[in-house]
């Protein structure tokens, strides 16, 4: 078996548009090349006019979008999906923490999300505001900003 390099566009840095996929969240225990799901996911939520598409658990549960990791605000606490979920304990996710205090980890269904801030991280994108989901505004933080603005801060 040899090295396979790929590679595809980085998309915008602009507030994104997030549907929410019928596809069901499978856990994995850690980083692969299997993306035949998330690019399954990305592909509906462009068709839908969307910019990613936000993956659940088969119980409902927010895992993840097909790209990024997610997170929202609840007041002052920013929360993440559990691990146990089997998401991805990644390089955004941990550098994100570094920049905001300890992540509350929660078991959120999607009917939580609504009026929250939520942004996306991934360690090649950044942090990234979500303006809608849905198709509803997402409210915007403060906070999502300093986060993002740090991001690459060494």
């Amino acid at each position: 078996m040899g090295v396979i390099v790929t590679e595809r566009d980085v998309g915008p840095a602009d507030p994104l548009r997030l549907v929410t996929s019928r596809l069901v969240h499978r856990p994995y225990p850690h980083k692969t090349t299997e993306r035949e799901l998330f690019s399954a996911a990305l592909d509906e939520a462009r068709e839908a006019g969307a910019d990613d598409a936000l993956l659940l658990t088969a119980c409902g549960e927010v895992a993840e979008a097909a790209v990024w990791c997610a997170f929202w605000w609840e007041g002052n606490r920013l929360c993440t999906p559990a691990l146990d979920l089997g998401v991805l304990p990644s390089v955004a996710r941990r550098r994100i923490e570094e920049l905001a205090g300890p992540l509350t980890e929660r078991r959120m269904p999607r009917s939580g999300l609504a009026r929250r801030s939520i942004f996306l991280g991934n360690a090649l994108r950044g942090v990234v505001e979500v303006a809608q989901l849905d198709g509803a505004p997402v409210p915007r933080d403060p906070a999502t900003a300093a986060v993002q603005r740090r991001f690459w801060d060494r």
